[in-house]
């Protein structure tokens, strides 16, 4: 059977949602949890579009809120496969608001969603390839798996780092942060 390759633009996906005033936060800003909801619907179409299947998310990576969402703004998420390994997928978002009365576009944030492929018996199945066509491809390819490296490297720092080290090891890890320890044994 011949290995199917897909390019990154067959996955291309954009969602546009207006902010509406039960969106907003105590601040009157649209709340971050919206935006990361419409960020994983946007990033589960992309992911669903490249693999024909049922995903999943794995793990977020990268999102910092730069610029706030007004109610009243029109948010477009576009999001495309820039990464494939065996079963996943890294799903590069970029987020968008629209002021309609004035034009302004503002680029709110961009991030990086995981996605698992599923069969309908929930196990994992493998993704079609990625088709490099163009530099910006290319780019975004090894963009996507320096992501994907980083992030086990980060879960391994975090499973296992602080562990191995004794309680004065770890004291002396915390010198100079903004941090009273007070551990009574």
């Amino acid at each position: 059977m011949t290995e199917i390759f897909k390019t990154p633009s067959q996955s291309i996906t954009t969602i546009t949602e207006l902010m509406i005033p039960s969106y907003a936060n105590f601040g009157g800003k649209v709340h971050g949890g919206i935006i990361l909801s419409l960020m994983d619907k946007v990033a589960y179409a992309c992911a669903s579009k490249h693999s024909a299947a049922y995903c999943v998310t794995v793990a977020v990576d990268g999102v910092e809120f730069l610029s706030p969402v007004e109610v009243g703004e029109l948010v477009s998420l576009t999001a495309a496969v820039h990464f494939v390994g065996n079963t996943t997928m890294i799903v590069g978002i970029q987020v968008e608001s629209l002021q309609p009365r004035t034009g302004l576009v503002k680029h709110t944030n961009s991030c990086y969603f995981t996605m698992a492929a599923k069969d309908e018996n929930g196990k994992l199945i493998q993704v079609p390839g990625l088709k490099i066509e163009t530099r910006e491809d290319l780019i975004h390819f090894c963009e996507g798996k320096s992501i994907r490296e980083n992030s086990k490297t980060n879960r391994a720092l975090l499973e296992n780092d602080m562990q191995h080290l004794n309680l004065n090891e770890q004291v002396h890890f915390c010198d100079q942060e903004r941090c009273l320890i007070q551990i009574q044994d």
